[in-house]
């Protein structure tokens, strides 16, 4: 089972996806964002997530998706892919006005991660922010990332055997 749960912010995508896997003492919940910091907003985000998972559930924070994907196991709960991206936009340095390169192993990064989910054993739900209906970002940077998601998005769901669109905090099946 690959599962893609997408929605807007504060759409109940997270809770949706956790949902999926009730049950399952296996799980392992693969963080993709940054350490939260000094930043006491986010902080508590991150709280909010830990306390509502279940105890039995292993967490990993890492990027490194395609090796997680190889390995065989448990379902992951992969929350989620828009943070996955800005990290990756990040290190690849495609936030800059000429990326041409940058935008090159960003996708390329995608193309591994979507061959790795095509590829794995193990049953996957990947959570994602749906960013392009919604205001035309201002920047071109801002333009990029909301393409390089939409991208990303379409290719994952592809390999899916589910969508799940979360909206309101309900959830549509697509």
């Amino acid at each position: 089972m690959k599962t893609l749960v997408i929605g807007g912010a504060r759409s109940g995508k997270s809770r949706a996806a956790e949902g999926l896997l009730t049950g399952r003492d296996d799980v392992t919940y693969v963080a993709t964002a940054y350490s939260p910091g000094d930043d006491v907003e986010w902080q508590e985000r991150v709280r909010i997530h830990q306390e509502r998972r279940p105890a039995e559930w292993a967490t990993v924070e890492t990027t490194d998706l395609v090796t997680l994907l190889g390995v065989d196991g448990g379902p992951l709960l992969i929350d989620c892919l828009t943070l996955w991206l800005t990290r990756t936009m990040d290190h690849a340095g495609a936030w800059a006005d000429e990326p041409t390169a940058a935008v090159a192993a960003v996708e390329a990064a995608g193309d591994r991660l979507v061959a790795a989910l095509r590829a794995t054993s193990r049953d996957v739900v990947l959570v994602t922010n749906e960013v392009g209906q919604g205001v035309v970002p201002a920047t071109p940077s801002g333009r990029r990332f909301r393409d390089q998601m939409g991208l990303l998005n379409t290719a994952v769901a592809d390999v899916c055997e589910d969508v799940l669109w979360c909206i309101a905090g309900r959830v549509v099946r697509l």
